[in-house]
């Protein structure tokens, strides 16, 4: 006896192609937001993958088979692999539920493919955001949603196709009602302590300052224009030539690199204010590390941070959301008037065997001037000065000994070159110096009244130990190009083109900056503290968890009231085709057909075709058009509606029969 099973479910409708050109516009918006932080290879492909299915549907619908998909399956985890070493992590996770996204549309055929797909699309959609949580990423993403809504509402049946720009309406009118309740649970819903699945936040660091320097690392930064950190200050605005905030402070040097190290153990060096201390804020792009710079030199470290032997600024976590603190610093001081010897031979160590050329020119100086270091640091800035040495972005590359191609052959380079060779010059000169890293200058934001330093005003200088004066600041690239201290680096490279400093150029960046600095304060910023002084205003302080609770589900009721409330009033509000119907009863009223009472509208303009048998076929049009916008579906196509109005403007009653 054989046993025969057959499936009892019924067949799922096929997908329509319009609405799989919805979910192929729906996953290539998504593929074009994660970019960024995916591999070149790995967009390239999924992008081709995408492509080729979009047009191998247009030609013939159908799955594609499964010995095409599980290599590409392969392909995707094997990529995925090489590119991070893992499956498991933010931007490995990210990369992959991509991917699986794509490879998703070569099964599609079914409605119920497509609902699952874009589902999946809207979690991948807000993810996103781990990545980026500024003004324009949230925009974007929310635009993304446009057309996922746009597919899902195709799917809807009996909706007939209209013009494709006419099928992302829709979306932004359920965006705008969705409004009022995202807002609502993002100032009640409670704040978690960690991130969200406990994942943690990007490691690639904005601010690009990093703990070590070598001639030529800095060049991406100093053209990169975006906003680093800004600072607002209680007094007067500090002259530009003393903007210097100091973030690393560069001991070591093995040739090639300063190397910064941890200054934790060695107790912070004294400072000696000769001016009045200067106070101010910092608000701080997220740099995912701890160092915090500070105008030079800070006095005292700021909450959550400690102040480190060098005068550095190091936080207890790394920065990994935009972080406030409060400084006091001077601007005129003695830094460490006494050297100790070890400090003394630290600070003049060099490698053996490196830039002879350069030890000679030192040795030179020594010889012409001396026990007169300040003689031997003007020498040095005399040779940037008179020997025609350029200030570029785009320097020849170095090889083993660096400083001497630099200082005697290329003379080509940027901050990062000549504060390096100077420091090399002075050590060689028996000079005890080091290396300094961090930003310097800003623009001066009038409108927000705040200055704001960018990722492009990085900068490296050089301090010099002088007996009786102590550590000195010295920036060698102000003896060869002043207008990088006056204007900041991209300025200083690009200035000459107009465009670049012109008003309605600084203006724009002006008013967009304080744009961006609302929305990191009043969104980004917006933490646990902040929320649980929500009702203060109202005479409720530190709300807890459980009477934010009950705030929500409170709130929530009320929006879904609110929503059945709106549903109901919208049901039994007399629809557009019902109107029409009115009107086209009136005129068959006024000849004397007259609708009665619990009569039907399809039995009604039966008999009125029976009565009217000249205008029988113009009154079937309307009663089926009429059908089909009141029943047909859950919204009457606007082309539907405007075909019954032409009809029942055009209807006239000619004649009447008993």
């Amino acid at each position: 006896m054989r046993l025969v099973f057959k499936r009892t479910g019924a067949a799922q409708p096929p997908l329509p192609q319009r609405a799989f050109d919805l979910m192929c516009l729906s996953v290539a918006v998504l593929l074009a937001l994660h970019a960024p932080h995916l591999p070149y290879g790995l967009t390239a492909g999924l992008g081709f993958v995408l492509a080729w299915r979009w047009w191998q549907r247009r030609q013939r619908a159908g799955r594609t088979p499964t010995w095409l998909k599980l290599p590409l399956l392969g392909l995707l985890t094997l990529a995925v692999i090489g590119s991070y070493g893992t499956l498991f992590g933010l931007e490995p996770g990210a990369a992959f539920a991509v991917g699986l996204l794509v490879l998703k549309l070569l099964e599609s055929e079914t409605v119920r493919d497509a609902r699952v797909a874009m589902g999946f699309a809207c979690f991948a959609l807000m993810s996103a955001l781990l990545f980026g949580q500024g003004l324009v990423a949230t925009f974007v993403v929310a635009l993304g949603l446009l057309p996922t809504l746009a597919a899902l509402r195709a799917l809807e049946p009996a909706q007939r196709p209209v013009r494709f720009i006419r099928e992302l309406l829709p979306g932004v009118g359920l965006l705008l009602c969705a409004l009022p309740l995202a807002l609502f649970a993002f100032l009640v819903v409670p704040r978690l302590g960690s991130p969200l699945w406990g994942a943690p936040s990007s490691q690639q660091a904005t601010s690009g300052l990093s703990d070590s320097m070598s001639p030529g690392n800095f060049t991406d930064l100093l053209l990169d224009d975006s906003p680093a950190l800004r600072v607002n200050f209680e007094g007067m605005l500090p002259p530009t030539n003393q903007r210097y905030f100091r973030a690393y402070v560069m001991w070591d040097y093995d040739g090639r690199s300063w190397e910064h190290v941890d200054a934790r153990l060695r107790p912070t060096v004294a400072v000696e204010a000769d001016a009045a201390p200067v106070a101010y804020q910092i608000n701080l792009e997220p740099t995912h590390q701890r160092v915090l710079p500070a105008l030079d030199v800070p006095l005292e470290a700021p909450a959550h941070a400690q102040l480190r032997g060098d005068r550095e600024l190091i936080a207890d976590r790394p920065v990994n959301d935009p972080f406030n603190y409060s400084l006091r610093s001077v601007l005129r001081y003695q830094l460490q008037p006494t050297l100790d010897e070890r400090s003394r031979q630290r600070g003049l160590r060099l490698p053996a065997g490196f830039n002879p050329r350069t030890q000679a020119l030192a040795a030179e100086w020594r010889q012409q001037h001396g026990g007169d270091d300040a003689a031997i640091v003007q020498a040095a800035l005399t040779l940037f000065h008179d020997r025609d040495f350029h200030y570029t972005l785009s320097p020849p590359r170095l090889g083993r000994d660096a400083m001497d191609e630099f200082l005697f052959v290329t003379r080509q380079g940027f901050c990062e070159h000549y504060a390096s060779s100077f420091t090399v010059l002075m050590r060689a000169a028996g000079i005890p110096a080091r290396v300094v890293t961090g930003y310097q200058g800003g623009y001066w934001n009038a409108l927000g009244g705040y200055l704001l330093v960018r990722q492009s005003d990085a900068h490296a200088w050089s301090e010099v130990w002088l007996a009786g004066r102590g550590w000195v600041r010295v920036d060698p690239t102000a003896a060869v190009r002043p207008e990088r201290i006056s204007l900041g680096a991209n300025a200083a490279a690009f200035g000459q083109l107009p465009w670049y400093r012109s008003g309605w150029l600084q203006d724009m960046r002006n008013h967009w900056d304080i744009v961006n600095q609302w929305w990191n304060e009043g969104v980004i910023g917006f933490d646990s503290i902040r929320q649980r002084g929500l009702l203060t205003p109202f005479g409720l302080r530190d709300l807890d968890d459980r009477m934010l609770g009950v705030i929500l589900a409170a709130g929530s009721a009320l929006f879904a009231l609110l929503g059945l409330g709106w549903a109901l009033h919208r049901r039994e509000r007399i629809d557009p085709a019902s109107r029409l119907m009115r009107a086209l009863e009136n005129k068959l009223g006024r000849g004397g057909i007259v609708r009665r009472a619990n009569e039907g509208p399809q039995h009604y303009l039966s008999r009125a075709a029976r009565a009217l048998p000249a205008q029988r076929d113009e009154l079937m049009k309307l009663m089926n058009c009429y059908l089909e916008c009141r029943y047909a579906h859950d919204e009457p196509p606007p082309e539907s509606l405007r075909y019954l109005r032409r009809l029942v403007r055009d209807f006239r009653v000619r004649r009447v029969f008993k």
